[in-house]
């Protein structure tokens, strides 16, 4: 079982069944807001999805392909955080993230993605981080910008977004910028 105790305030473990009410109502709560950079807001619309979710994510993280969170912040769930994906073969691991609206604007995140990056780097020996952000969205794409991650490119329309594509701005971090 993946648990990270981050500081006093903010800890990462891995998401279990028994999260998806919280995960879900946490969905809810920020439907609006999530809606303008998440694609998968139309297709999770009761517990039963969040559920599903989580059931394809502890999968990947038997399969070592993964690991997904829930981010615990003054012992509350407010979002999810996690390796979307591990390439072993290329020592690569890409952090994707969400937040509650309500929870914005703390620092969670940016903590959340040095703790990620940290242990992916130095725990794991991998050699390199991604994050990707869609352009414009620019509270996201500040985590890796505040974090000294390099930016290396855009992917254009690298994203179906309900109605329209966005371009993401791909963002890297290898171990050996890390450790300096």
């Amino acid at each position: 079982m993946f648990f990270h105790k981050i500081d006093q305030e903010l800890s990462l473990k891995l998401i279990e069944l028994k999260d998806a009410e919280r995960v879900f109502q946490l969905t809810e709560e920020s439907r609006a807001y999530l809606k303008n950079w998440l694609p998968w807001l139309d297709s999770t619309t009761s517990v039963e999805d969040t559920k599903g979710f989580i059931q394809m994510v502890l999968k990947q993280y038997a399969e070592n392909k993964g690991v997904t969170t829930v981010i615990s912040f003054q012992g509350e769930i407010v979002g999810v955080a996690s390796y979307n994906s591990i390439d072993w073969t290329n020592k690569i691991a890409y952090i994707g993230y969400w937040l509650g609206e309500a929870y914005q604007g703390k620092g969670i995140i940016t903590r959340v993605s040095k703790a990620l990056t940290d242990y992916a780097l130095r725990e794991l020996d991998l050699n390199k981080v991604e994050i990707r952000a869609a352009v414009g969205n620019d509270k996201s794409w500040g985590v890796p910008t505040r974090l000294g991650f390099q930016e290396e490119g855009v992917i254009r329309q690298a994203e179906w977004l309900y109605d329209h594509y966005v371009d993401h701005v791909v963002y890297g971090m290898l171990a050996s910028e890390w450790n300096k």
